[in-house]
């Protein structure tokens, strides 16, 4: 039997994989031919067992013309039906096109014909038996009985059908005795037949229940297969969405910070040639919006760059000495002009966690309480808590109110105060509590916050305590002096854009330095390497980190250590905080800052580095 006989319908089957539509009623027939075919094999088995048996009981009671005539017939079913399966699984396989209710009724009419054989060999043989015989006929004929319920009893007509075809010609073989055994005998078939019409039909109803909760099931599948189809794209563009995202602000970060750089040394330049007080201080409100411009960016970039997973948790063993310096060299020139005592204790305590991370989390809790006290001061202390540190921010502005606190750490929140004045350029965006929250998260430390209004803040990081097998070199203490002269210091500038070298050239000459400039790594090796150099030991190295394409601003400052001494003094400035240069920072032995610049913080960082004994650690300012 061929596909093509049994009428197939133009129905394509779905590849492997593929969104199936929720369930219909042509499934619910697909389902049920599936199901009788999967079972088909078994039912040939039983055949086989079946007129194996009754060819054993009858053999030697049946004429020889009979018993192979029978077999014969068997055997032609048993054939057709094996062929008939064959001919299935090549169809399916084939995944071309399937018409299941014609393959429905080919194997119904396969069965009904199976039953009628059954019912006409319990005719020819029952009467040639006795005893043992007639019980086996009967037991092999219910039993084949039996073993079609689960398949047929999805259809109830087609069940009957079965069922009478085995059975009545067996009964009205045995009733046609006429005596009371077989009489009786024959009214307990009946019985029989009757209580598995019933059996079937309970069994359908609960195979109906099955099925139906099969296909629920599927139905749900499908949906949530949909879904997921739809959530995994929306992922795919959110994560283009936030690359895209990245990608703009570091790289309009750069862009933009050149020239406010430049903006920031050109007027501080200016600052000193001036001696009118009112342009003295629209030069100063030029650099503090510039200030506030930086900040700006570094809170922006932050954020975006804790968001799209861009930062890495490196927990190790440091001592939180070399932090405190950093923040002392960063933040004391902005607390001393805002009349603020900046004390910073406890440095001598060890810990583990990532020190980047640590050290960017206390300068946003020092900025942001420099920023908000406007009389007294800021105390960072460490102390030691069992098995922690407890490192703790402390000031005496205004404080914070109750039902402002669980709000502080969102993003773009800022609290109320009536001390803070409304037009301070450096008020932010609100981001800086957002970002330490983020931060601390990362390392898993717990963050707190106590404050009492009019009284002040204290913001306290919670980090586990660890040991180091040696004691963590130690920077010496250097006060900061606003009036720092560079006399006598040669210090080699390179940097390729053209507004940060002038603006750098005309600051450091006013502040008294000898300068050599260079606008790529190319000019600097040549330099290096020629006869200007034998005389010219320089003092300091500061230099662009991006430089003409292939080259940074390491390249420059390894060219210049091996011309002259490893230990060189050098600061790397920088446009972008996207850059992971804080691990080269200290793999390489330079300090890092972002541009913009404020003049000051130049300065101070200047002079630390020009320090005696400054470049003895290795970190990142």
């Amino acid at each position: 039997m061929s596909t093509t006989s049994l009428g197939l319908a133009p129905w394509r089957s779905r590849p492997q994989g593929a969104l199936s539509p929720a369930p219909t009623q042509p499934e619910v027939l697909e389902e049920e031919v599936r199901s009788a075919f999967e079972y088909l094999p078994a039912t040939l088995v039983g055949m086989v067992a079946g007129t194996a048996v009754v060819t054993l009981l009858f053999w030697t009671l049946t004429p020889a013309a009979l018993m192979a005539s029978w077999l014969g017939t068997f055997a032609t079913l048993w054939l057709f039906r094996l062929a008939m399966l064959q001919r299935y699984r090549r169809a399916v396989a084939a995944a071309t096109a399937v018409d299941w209710l014609a393959w429905r009724s080919a194997w119904s009419a396969a069965t009904l014909v199976s039953g009628a054989l059954w019912g006409a060999t319990a005719w020819i043989f029952y009467e040639r038996g006795s005893g043992i015989q007639q019980t086996g006929l009967i037991v092999i004929v219910y039993t084949y009985c039996i073993a079609a319920v689960p398949v047929l009893a999805g259809r109830p007509r087609t069940f009957a059908a079965f069922a009478a075809l085995c059975f009545v010609p067996m009964i009205v073989r045995i009733a046609s005795d006429g005596g009371a055994d077989s009489l009786q005998l024959a009214g307990e078939l009946l019985l029989i037949v009757s209580l598995t019409t019933l059996l079937a039909r309970s069994y359908r109803q609960a195979l109906q229940r099955v099925t139906e909760l099969k296909l629920d099931a599927d139905s749900l599948l499908h949906q949530l297969r949909i879904e997921k189809a739809a959530a995994e794209a929306a992922r795919q563009e959110a994560e283009i969405a936030n690359r895209a995202k990245t990608q703009f602000f570091a790289a309009a970060s750069h862009d933009l910070r050149q020239p406010l750089h430049a903006m920031g040394l050109f007027a501080e330049a200016l600052r000193q040639r001036i001696r009118q007080p009112e342009v003295a201080q629209l030069v100063n409100s030029i650099n503090e919006s510039v200030d506030a411009l930086e900040s700006l960016f570094s809170e922006l970039l932050d954020i975006t760059r804790i968001d799209s997973g861009g930062i890495d948790v490196d927990p190790r063993n440091f001592s939180l000495e070399d932090i405190l310096r950093r923040l002392r060299l960063h933040f004391e020139p902005e607390a001393f002009d805002k009349g603020l005592a900046l004390r910073l204790r406890g440095g001598h305590h060890v810990v583990r966690a990532d020190p980047l991370l640590v050290e960017r989390i206390l300068r946003n809790l020092v900025a942001n309480a420099i920023r908000y006290t406007q009389d007294g001061g800021v105390l960072v202390a460490c102390r030691r808590r069992g098995g922690q540190v407890r490192l703790e921010v402390r000031d005496t502005g205004a404080g914070i109110d109750a039902e402002h606190r669980d709000r502080v750490f969102e993003e773009f929140y800022q609290v109320p105060s009536a001390q803070t004045r409304t037009d301070d350029p450096r008020k932010g965006l609100g981001l800086g509590l957002a970002i330490v929250a983020r931060l601390a998260r990362l390392m898993d430390a717990a963050l707190e916050l106590r404050s009492v209004r009019g009284r002040g803040s204290v913001f306290a990081l919670t980090l586990p305590i660890a040991t180091l097998g040696a004691e963590p070199a130690r920077l010496p203490e250097q006060p900061l002096r606003s009036g720092v002269t560079l006399a006598g210091h040669l210090i080699v500038i390179v940097e390729d854009e053209p507004a940060v070298r002038d603006g750098l050239e005309v600051l450091l000459s006013g502040w008294g330095a000898t300068l050599v400039t260079f606008d790529s790594v190319a000019a600097t090796r040549r330099w290096a390497a020629s006869k200007a150099s034998a005389t010219q030991r320089p003092s300091l190295l500061i230099v662009d980190h991006r430089l003409e394409p292939g080259c940074t601003g390491i390249d420059a400052i390894s060219a210049l250590r091996d011309r002259f001494d490893a230990a060189l003094p050098a600061i790397v400035v920088s446009g972008s905080t996207l850059s992971g240069l804080e691990r080269e920072a200290q793999a390489h032995d330079f300090h890092l800052l972002v541009k913009p610049v404020v003049p000051n913080r130049l300065r101070a960082m200047i002079a630390f580095k020009l320090a005696p004994g400054a470049n003895a650690v290795r970190a990142a300012a």
